[in-house]
């Protein structure tokens, strides 16, 4: 069994679905393992939510998931970042306002615990040091946690101490007997200097899992925030991965 690992969507509806055609071309999958903020900062978070659930799913709260509609504070969010905020909240039905505030702050699927930011915090908590990440052992049982909120591609092993490294496309990480904190990188909105979406893939019946770079059509998603009037520091942003 396949599974597609994606995080932070961030309604750029043009990333997302290049990356399910992406996994298509690669074999497929049979259920998607979201990481959260599903929406915020981009301009499609209505159809970014349907096409999610147009698929088998499990799926965590993010900080944005919540912040649009009210169920989080953003008074710690950037100001761009608010304002999209706002503007998102305008946008959602009853039903995604809903949908959103019922998502769980972390699941455990088997050997793997699915959260946003971290097991210790699961909505706020941005893992980057190996520090951190050794902490955060304490707060899951599972042989292995996935993680998204930094955008960053990324893996920390912990053997004699925890180390830390990025995820390298197209290179399999053989899941073991170490512990591991996976991120997949960022669908909507890559923060590691490379534009193209980011996911993973998780194969059971292999025991491995994978990391992929996908190409889309960013200059359509820059036009559609354009003409929603989301700042343009969210706009420029998606041309240098960062």
């Amino acid at each position: 069994m396949r599974y597609a690992i994606l995080a932070d969507i961030h309604s750029n509806l043009n990333a997302f679905k290049a990356v399910i055609d992406d996994l298509n071309s690669r074999g497929g999958f049979q259920k998607i393992w979201c990481l959260g903020d599903v929406v915020g900062y981009g301009p499609e978070p209505h159809e970014c939510i349907q096409l999610l659930n147009e698929y088998d799913n499990l799926c965590v709260a993010g900080n944005h998931d919540w912040a649009c509609i009210g169920k989080l504070s953003n008074i710690i969010f950037n100001p761009v970042a608010a304002e999209a905020c706002a503007w998102t909240e305008k946008q959602l039905n009853d039903w995604e306002i809903n949908y959103l505030a019922a998502l769980p702050e972390m699941i455990t699927e088997g050997d793997f615990t699915l959260v946003h930011g971290s097991p210790r915090n699961p909505l706020t908590e941005y893992l980057f040091s190996d520090i951190d990440a050794e902490q955060n052992l304490a707060y899951f049982d599972t042989p292995y946690c996935l993680i998204g909120h930094s955008h960053v591609p990324m893996i920390f092993e912990k053997n004699n101490t925890v180390i830390f490294t990025r995820l390298i496309e197209g290179v399999p990480v053989q899941l073991g007997n170490n512990r591991l904190i996976i991120n997949p990188g960022g669908v909507g909105q890559p923060r590691d200097n490379d534009p193209r979406a980011a996911y993973a893939v998780y194969d059971r019946d292999l025991g491995i899992i994978e990391h992929f770079r996908v190409e889309y059509d960013i200059k359509a998603t820059q036009g559609k925030m354009r003409r929603a009037g989301l700042p343009e520091t969210l706009v420029t942003r998606l041309d240098y991965g960062r």
